[in-house]
């Protein structure tokens, strides 16, 4: 199986199981051995305690492309990442790589604890494949990128988790890769940091790198990323638009969510027992721009004076959006004891398209009365023609140019 010349990252059929037990696991570590010595394929099926992380995954990078790949935590992102950069053998598919890979996999891989990060540099550039003399000529940009000034001399072992991912990433992709392995690096970072390293990312694709990007954060992924795999239970689903990928990403979470007697976190004397969010006119599906309700049925054991309603808007994946607290304009609810209804009125719904999750409840003088992780999923409809880009919010605005004006 030949590659085309444009394609740096080539899967098929790629399969990797791990077992949860540590005395089967090295038994069949050593079984698996001696197949791989006597010119025996591996075994296939899956032994007791076994199952597969990675399970039958496809994937081609080309040249110039970053590829996400998004999934809960244990989805297999890692597994495969790994799978990539040769540091674990797939027990069934095939998976080509062309070119010099630049990685990074885990805080603090491939760097040795007791060595300056000068002499880490040197020893991870042999590593991929780069001359003592290349490692000079980089050196400087590498130091300047990674900001670390005199730490550079400094043992690593003494470097912050910052610090670590600072002079990983550096080393990374300033040896030219052809492709680019980037798995969670940019979580521990600060906003300058991350701001510099997708400008990098960007810069290395315009050169012909290939990239595969894996992160929890949407708007990080926004930028790198022209397309996406989502990844579930060791399964791979290709997705060609992004929104398409965080789509489906925020039916999963849907799919798994408990009911509201689950979601809660305090018994107390106020339960919210269903909650409905839609247009405020009534009919049809949330749109932005659109002005809601959110209607809550509320059930109380005894009459609740002075309750104060909190509610907290969440992106599937946990990202906070804001936190909606009537309390503010001077709202309180006498709750009567049994059942009654608190109905929300938001004006102008600014989200874009997107699954979004309320979660809330009562409290009273810091007091929480009940409170509910899952009150409601609602998923917004495309936005009209005056609403403009993409984002956390979406803003109505219009553009117009002025002549002559400019400095």
């Amino acid at each position: 199986m030949n590659a085309p010349a444009e394609t740096v990252v080539r899967v098929d059929g790629a399969a990797k199981k791990f077992c949860r037990e540590l005395r089967r696991s090295l038994w069949y570590g050593l079984c698996d051995l001696g197949r791989e010595l006597a010119g025996r394929p591996r075994e296939d099926a899956l032994r007791g305690a076994e199952f597969w992380a990675v399970d039958g995954v496809d994937l081609e990078v080309r040249r110039g492309e970053c590829v996400a790949l998004i999934g809960h935590n244990g989805a297999g992102k890692t597994t495969l990442l790994r799978m990539l950069n040769g540091l674990i053998k797939p027990d069934r598919g095939r998976i080509e790589m062309h070119g010099r890979v630049g990685a990074l996999i885990a805080l603090g891989a491939g760097f040795s604890p007791v060595l300056t990060g000068r002499e880490n540099v040197f020893v991870n550039a042999a590593v991929l494949g780069a001359s003592r003399a290349e490692a000079r000529r980089r050196f400087d940009d590498i130091v300047e990128f990674a900001e670390l000034g005199e730490f550079i001399d400094s043992p690593v072992q003494h470097y912050s988790s910052g610090m670590f991912v600072r002079l990983g990433f550096a080393v990374a992709v300033h040896f030219q890769p052809d492709v680019l392995l980037v798995d969670e690096a940019l979580a521990v970072g600060d906003i300058a940091f991350i701001t510099r390293c997708l400008n990098r990312i960007a810069e290395l694709r315009r050169q012909g790198t290939g990239v595969v990007f894996v992160s929890h954060n949407e708007m990080q992924v926004r930028e790198a990323a022209q397309r996406c795999v989502l990844m579930h239970h060791g399964r791979a689903t290709p997705y060609a638009d992004v929104d398409d990928a965080f789509r489906a990403y925020g039916s999963l979470a849907d799919r798994n969510r408990r009911d509201v007697d689950a979601g809660y976190v305090h018994d107390g004397v106020v339960r919210i027992t269903a909650a409905r969010i839609g247009p405020r006119n009534g009919g049809g599906r949330l749109g932005t721009g659109d002005d809601a309700s959110l209607e809550l049925d509320v059930e109380t054991d005894a009459a609740c004076p002075a309750a104060e309603l909190h509610l907290r808007v969440w992106t599937p994946q946990g990202q906070l959006i804001t936190e909606l607290r009537p309390l503010a304009r001077g709202q309180r609810f006498d709750l009567p004891a049994g059942r009654s209804r608190v109905v929300v009125d938001i004006d102008d719904w600014p989200l874009p398209p997107r699954r979004y999750r309320f979660a809330g409840g009562f409290r009273r003088d810091g007091e929480v009365l009940g409170w509910s992780r899952d009150l409601a999923f609602v998923d917004v409809d495309g936005a009209g023609e005056a609403w403009l880009g993409e984002g956390l919010v979406m803003l109505r605005a219009s553009a117009r140019l002025v002549p002559g004006t400019a400095a």
